[in-house]
């Protein structure tokens, strides 16, 4: 059985509320008023005296008790209930045939929230992993008062998640975007110049890109990684190109090996986006190690988050130093107020950085558990043979699982979308391929194989919340499609 627990953070609990001194009609129309079925009884001090059903006010009137009658003198004081601190899974495990509403109280059985039983639990596609010390540093950059965009834990995120990837420097910022046009105004990147993307990427790359001045070239994918094709690289390169972006998308590792010779060989820079592809390695080597900057997100539904985020890494002190002055304003770092280039404002608050901070500490655990998922959807689906899972087994790459992403058939992709939808389980399909879009098709070289592994694509949800019921519901959605 799928067992759903939503537990109503924030709701108008006072609407579930009821005095025990009530009379049954006042316990009937709070229970008519929140449309739950249920009402909990408390004293002055709101502390939980005892829960009603609309069955149990029933059961009274049956009996001959009046509308008048008081409630207090007929509660079942051996009532469930549950504690805010109590996990999901436990709250999950007080329900039954008979019990779909529970009480949330406190240390002090004060009524806080309440958690509600549903055969219909909505699944999302992702949701952050905040289960360390996110709170307890958070808390602290409050009450610090360093609640903008400097503080010690812009430090010791910038340097925490560095070291975490091999690499000496870490620029925080605002978002990946930033993180990505930051990269780029520090290498010179600018109009004339051009810069080869792959097809299937967020828009975000390519309109990093396109904020410089200077022009992107689009090319296609390989069939097997979905990662930009290096030997499309090579085709593309003119005397004008001077950075290549290559995408580890979906978290799997581009071919770093032969996209840094062809850079070597044609004087061009590699500016890595690893925005979904936090911990996935190359040859036993991070992501992000590769590049000459390296750019990573830190949104929301990413493998780490900090809300909304990003950082640049790079082993350069010179690009180091030049990124963090165009970060903030182009202000030199040495005269205050005193602007050497029009820089921008691309920088983290201390806030974002301490929840980032207890991220980085939890990341191996986080990928952990992501990976044993991923593994839970694949033995699912190995019987079910038009389902293609992203591959996890190409020589030299170590994917991490941020989005599940599966392969099915194109005229069948739109149905088994809509059919996972209208059963409250959010999926996502793949990037639209750049070349599709009219604002961006004229950089486009021919891009087959991007369109091919596009119109078939699926992400599928990638939380806490998919075990093996939820998993088991997918696939027989999928399969009856």
């Amino acid at each position: 059985m799928l067992i759903g627990v939503r537990v109503e953070k924030n709701m108008n609990i006072q609407s579930m509320l009821c005095s025990i001194d009530a009379t049954i009609k006042e316990v009937l129309t709070c229970i008519d008023e929140n449309a739950k079925g249920t009402a909990f009884l408390t004293d002055n001090e709101n502390v939980l005296c005892g829960v009603v059903t609309d069955g149990d006010i029933r059961r009274l009137l049956i009996k001959g008790f009046g509308l008048n009658t008081r409630i207090r003198n007929y509660v079942n004081t051996n009532f469930i209930y549950a504690y805010n601190t109590d996990s999901s899974e436990k709250i999950a495990n007080k329900f039954n045939d008979a019990i779909r509403i529970l009480p949330i109280v406190n240390s002090i059985m004060e009524v806080v929230d309440f958690a509600e039983f549903t055969d219909n639990l909505h699944v999302f596609l992702a949701q952050p992993q905040l289960s360390g010390n996110e709170y307890k540093y958070l808390m602290d950059a409050f009450l610090s008062t360093w609640i903008s965009s400097t503080g010690e834990y812009i430090t010791r995120f910038e340097e925490g998640f560095s070291t975490y990837c091999g690499v000496k420097y870490g620029v925080a910022t605002s978002n990946g975007t930033t993180a990505l046009h930051l990269a780029l105004l520090a290498l010179g990147i600018g109009a004339g110049d051009e810069v080869i993307v792959p097809d299937i990427t967020f828009a975000a790359t390519i309109n990093a890109v396109l904020y410089t001045g200077a022009t992107p070239v689009i090319v296609d994918i390989e069939e097997d990684s979905w990662c930009i094709d290096p030997q499309a690289i090579k085709s593309a390169i003119t005397e004008k190109t001077k950075v290549i972006i290559p995408v580890h998308i979906y978290g799997q590792p581009c071919d770093m090996d032969m996209i840094c010779d062809i850079a070597k060989e044609n004087n061009l820079f590699v500016v890595e986006d690893c925005a979904e592809a936090h911990g996935a390695e190359w040859k036993g080597k991070k992501v992000g190690a590769f590049g000459i900057i390296s750019c990573f997100s830190f949104f929301g539904n990413k493998v780490i988050t900090t809300g909304e985020g990003g950082m640049c890494l790079t082993n350069s002190k010179e690009l180091n130093d030049k990124m963090r002055v165009y970060r903030d304003h182009g202000m030199s770092k040495n005269h205050r107020y005193y602007h050497e280039v029009i820089g921008y404002n691309y920088r983290m608050t201390n806030l974002q950085a301490a929840i980032g901070t207890a991220q980085v500490e939890n990341i191996d655990k986080i990928l952990q558990w992501r990976n044993q998922l991923e593994l839970k959807y694949r033995e699912k689906f190995c019987n079910i043979k038009e389902v293609t899972l992203q591959r996890n087994n190409l020589s030299g790459r170590n994917k991490i699982a941020w989005l599940i992403s599966i392969l099915v058939v194109e005229e069948k992709r739109n149905i088994i979308v809509e059919k996972l939808k209208e059963n409250n389980i959010d999926v996502r399909t793949f990037f639209i391929p750049l070349s599709e879009m009219p604002l961006y098709k004229d950089y486009a070289h021919d891009c087959c194989i991007s369109k091919y592994i596009s119109h078939r694509g699926i992400n599928l949800p990638t939380t806490t919340a998919v075990n093996d019921e939820v998993i088991d519901k997918i696939a027989a959605i999928i399969e009856e499609c």
